[in-house]
């Protein structure tokens, strides 16, 4: 197969060739024929950076006030946002073709505002959560108005996915980074600083006739079990992160529905600049001594399962079943690798976690007490979410529990968790480098023939079970609950479930 049909086949199966979304044609509803949603988010987002990754509540909200270049349909399918169509030529130049849409002001969405947000989101001090991978783009032009080239020094398969996260939605030229005006179907007119945030309809939102509903109230229950009181009470319409303990009991009352997703999953991160996590045998040990089974039953109420390999689901076409239990329980072959690499007793740490997610304390508690059996002694450290999110990108941890989705469904989605090169995130382990893996995520986004990505992609999970920059440890399902009241929003597939709240613009209420 050449060069040019393994693109074409490539842009086909991500539907770029197809051209950009057919959006419902003339206006046959108005948003305030969809009610007022109110919306029980999780915390209070720690920040409005639109680039930086700050968590599911806060990328929700994004997803209310901004839109990226291209997203995701509610089956998983890439779409045109304020793209209506994206293509590559033979030399790598990808190109992106603008529909006409207006920010929140007003003016109108350009080339040039799209270019302003790549060239800035790639500066080492953006904080952008993508700014690794967009240091890649090597220059950006704008022939017209409506018209956005980009060239890469080679090739990249998967540069339309970077554009379609909800940590790079495109904000107006010039705006600061935390702007809350974009050109998504909501505008925030309202907030409660840690309590609430109010958004309002955009009438001037480039979808025909979305979104439907008039607004969304977004109050914060940072109490899981309140969040479901709230909801059982009629107090509030959908909640996300809805605790696995009362999963049963949403799905038992008639007046409720339950829409679950796996996808998500839990995992160990390292700070390797400090012993004796800097040594590979250490963080092998780590892998095989917890038995990943409690953690599903304590954390998960069994709604989950084990993870002993890199969070490459079953589902996926470059899932390896050889590595299936590469990190399987083990606890003498743990002591054995903790006495290798010259820990026979043990040895003293700090887990990071928090309290304010029920999962997140519960799996910690759980690796706490394992961990205890091979010698390692774990003091755990549980600050509110916020907290947790700065001490993760400051390295202020020796081991931390972790939980998140890939960036999407492809293998190149895992980069922002195993990657060492990109900078320092609390998602991924910190300071550690991972050349090999590094390398193998390069030739992956170079190449558009599937065959040739799959053996990449395996010699790239090979070397993370021998280095270990995380420790996969538990698949989750992930639940929003919604009133009977409640239509149109739909948990995303796989590990697109943090992107549900694009859906939140065909949602109805009442």
């Amino acid at each position: 197969m050449t060069n040019d049909l393994n693109r074409r086949h490539f842009l086909a199966a991500t539907g770029a060739i197809a051209g950009g979304l057919a959006f419902v044609g003339p206006r046959a509803l108005h948003a305030q024929e969809g009610g007022t949603l109110r919306f029980a988010l999780s915390s209070y987002p720690p920040s409005f950076d639109a680039w930086a990754s700050s968590g599911t509540a806060a990328g929700t909200i994004k997803l209310l006030m901004h839109r990226g270049l291209v997203s995701y349909d509610r089956d998983g399918k890439m779409r045109g946002e304020l793209a209506e169509s994206w293509d590559v030529d033979d030399d790598g130049v990808w190109t992106f073709r603008l529909r006409d849409a207006k920010w929140h002001d007003g003016s109108p969405v350009t080339a040039e505002d799209i270019a302003w947000n790549v060239t800035e989101a790639q500066k080492p001090d953006s904080a952008a959560y993508l700014q690794g991978q967009l240091a890649l783009i090597t220059g950006v032009e704008t022939p017209d108005n409506k018209t956005v080239r980009m060239s890469t020094a080679e090739p990249l398969a998967v540069l339309p996915g970077w554009f379609a996260h909800y940590n790079m939605p495109m904000i107006k030229k010039g705006e600061p980074r935390d702007t809350q005006m974009g050109a998504g179907p909501f505008k925030l007119t309202g907030r409660d600083r840690g309590v609430s945030l109010n958004l309002t309809a955009n009438p001037d939102y480039y979808k025909d006739g979305l979104p439907k509903l008039a607004g969304v109230e977004a109050t914060v229950y940072a109490d899981e079990n309140l969040r479901v009181a709230a909801l059982e009470a009629g107090d509030v319409d959908l909640i996300e992160y809805v605790p696995w303990q009362s999963m049963s009991r949403i799905e038992d009352n008639s007046d409720l529905k339950l829409d679950t997703r796996s996808g998500p999953f839990m995992y160990l991160t390292f700070n390797a600049t400090r012993a004796p996590f800097d040594n590979p045998l250490v963080r092998r040990a780590v892998a095989h001594a917890i038995k990943r089974e409690d953690i599903v039953a304590a954390a998960f109420f069994d709604r989950g399962g084990p993870l002993a390999h890199l969070p490459i689901a079953e589902q996926s076409e470059f899932y390896n079943p050889e590595f299936k239990d590469a990190w399987s329980y083990d606890p003498e072959k743990a002591k054995a690798l903790l006495a290798e690499a010259g820990y026979p007793d043990g040895f003293d740490c700090t887990m990071l976690s928090t309290a304010q997610y029920g999962m997140h304390q519960s799996t910690a508690e759980v690796c706490q007490a394992y961990l205890s059996m091979i010698g390692i002694n774990v003091q755990l450290d549980l600050p509110e979410w916020s907290s947790r999110v700065q001490k993760g990108n400051e390295g202020q941890y020796d081991l931390a529990v972790m939980g998140t989705t890939a960036a999407n469904n492809d293998p190149d989605g895992l980069s922002n968790i195993l990657d060492g090169s990109l900078p320092n995130s609390f998602v991924r382990s910190f300071g550690m480098e991972t050349p090999d893996i590094t390398e193998a995520f390069a030739r992956g986004r170079a190449e558009f023939d599937n065959e040739a990505r799959k053996a990449i992609y395996h010699g790239l999970e090979k070397a993370a079970i021998d280095t270990v920059p995380i420790v996969g440890l538990a698949w989750r399902s992930q639940g929003y609950a919604m009133t009977n009241a409640v239509s149109g929003f739909a948990n995303m597939p796989g590990q697109l479930t943090f992107y549900s709240g694009l859906t939140l613009e065909e949602t109805v209420v009442g």
